[in-house]
């Protein structure tokens, strides 16, 4: 089932293409700085992984490695009780656009997932794509790096918070925002093993097989679709800024029968930073990963 959230009205169908509303341009849309934060995201910093803090870590394997990643504790974690677990991707480096907007693809720069969390209730993980540089396996802030090194990171990264950290390995929820929104299913489903990982899904801006043009093997849609077949039932919320159009083209053309619900984010943004402001779309969000009655 696809369903279309706007403004709170819900309206589903199946197998068909959903008519939207026509929305401004991104250009006529309001700037998200008019909107101030209620939210900021905490400072990566060196040291152990306490309550509240957001530390840099690398994982069991990779030590001596340029490769890393962020884990952020709920301030309400505690010792021996399980945990949600939000696993994010950053969009690629070296973006800027007119409106201010930037993204420095790091996983230090993400936000999508402090603002769905608030910082209470859920781990929340942002993960490196994993290039190999010389001797050396490092993050890289375009694109995937190497793909098979990335997968593993993701896998055994996330099997090592679950186990040191109370993650629970049946509530981990993969979000990212544009390159990492493409990454929810590139990555996330990209075979069978690391598909099983997933209780759900948050892609904000951009989809995988949306834009087949991507400077990467795989962008095609016949790759795409055999990745989303693996998605098998599980929930995805796919947010964009201005309107969700092409996404939802592309999906009801597949024929997909999945659980998506879509959300028009009603700024010009390319920015992962919506999450960190009390937005009806955020509300949204929040209630939709509720209703995923994670244990």
């Amino acid at each position: 089932m696809i369903s279309n959230v706007r403004a709170g009205i819900v309206s589903a169908a199946v197998g068909c293409f959903v008519a939207l509303a026509s929305l401004p341009l991104p250009a006529e849309l309001p700037d998200l700085a008019t909107i101030p934060p209620d939210l900021k995201t905490p400072a990566t910093i060196e040291g152990k992984p306490a309550p509240g803090l957001r530390v840099r870590q690398t994982t069991p394997g990779w030590e001596g490695h340029a490769v890393h990643h962020t884990l952020c504790l709920p301030v309400n974690w505690q010792r021996g009780v399980r945990f949600p677990v939000l696993v994010e991707y950053a969009g690629n480096g070296g973006y800027s656009n007119r409106f201010g907007d930037v993204s420095a693809g790091t996983v230090e720069g993400s936000n999508l997932g402090y603002g769905i969390s608030g910082g209470s209730n859920y781990i929340w993980i942002c993960l490196p794509f994993v290039a190999q540089v010389g001797n050396v396996k490092t993050n890289t802030v375009t694109w995937w790096g190497d793909v098979g090194e990335t997968i593993a990171y993701c896998t055994n990264t996330v099997n090592y918070v679950c186990a040191q950290f109370g993650g629970d390995p049946k509530a981990v929820i993969l979000c990212g925002f544009s390159r990492g929104a493409i990454a929810c299913n590139f990555i996330g489903l990209h075979d069978d093993g690391i598909a099983l990982l997933w209780r759900a899904f948050i892609a904000h801006s951009h989809y995988d097989g949306v834009n087949t043009n991507w400077p990467y093997a795989g962008a095609d849609r016949v790759s795409a679709l055999a990745r989303l077949k693996r998605l098998n039932g599980r929930p995805q919320f796919i947010t964009h800024e201005g309107s969700t159009a092409a996404t939802e083209k592309w999906l009801n053309s597949s024929g997909t029968t999945e659980p998506i619900t879509f959300e028009a984010i009603p700024f010009r943004n390319h920015s992962d930073q919506w999450t960190l402001r009390d937005i009806p779309a955020r509300r949204q969000l929040r209630a939709w990963l509720q209703a995923q009655n994670l244990p």
